[in-house]
């Protein structure tokens, strides 16, 4: 193999794992108390637009899942999703929002959930998270 054909290569495979490590870094925004008191964020993951958070509430064992816009705008499509990962239920809240949908509430206590949520057109979902 000819000299400039590794270079092109290790070039070609240093951009995809740079194009990896953006699309895989954490998400930046703080979580807004949507879900109401005694809710702490125990998750977070980027989304096109936005963040989904997974909070939880330690005195009653529920979970909450809320997807909130970087920039509130007009409506637009948006879910927050939430579920046991045993379970084959999605609780979730889909609608035209301007800043925000959720929030999605679920009893976990103690089990692994999958959760996620949806801005325009692009989801995102976590599975098997926060198992304990």
């Amino acid at each position: 193999m000819s000299r400039t054909l590794v270079r092109r290569a290790a070039a070609g495979l240093g951009l995809a794992l740079a194009a990896t490590a953006l699309s895989a870094a954490p998400a930046s925004a703080a979580y807004g108390g949507q879900c109401g008191s005694g809710y702490s964020e125990v998750n977070k993951t980027s989304v096109s637009g936005g963040t989904v958070f997974l909070t939880y509430n330690n005195s009653n064992g529920r979970n909450c899942v809320v997807v909130e816009r970087s920039s509130p705008g007009a409506a637009m499509n948006m879910d927050a999703a939430l579920k046991r990962s045993d379970s084959e239920a999605w609780q979730t809240d889909p609608g035209n929002f301007t800043q925000y949908a959720g929030p999605v509430y679920l009893d976990a206590a103690g089990r692994c959930v999958d959760w996620g949520g949806v801005i325009g057109g692009e989801w995102v979902v976590r599975t098997g998270t926060n198992c304990g």
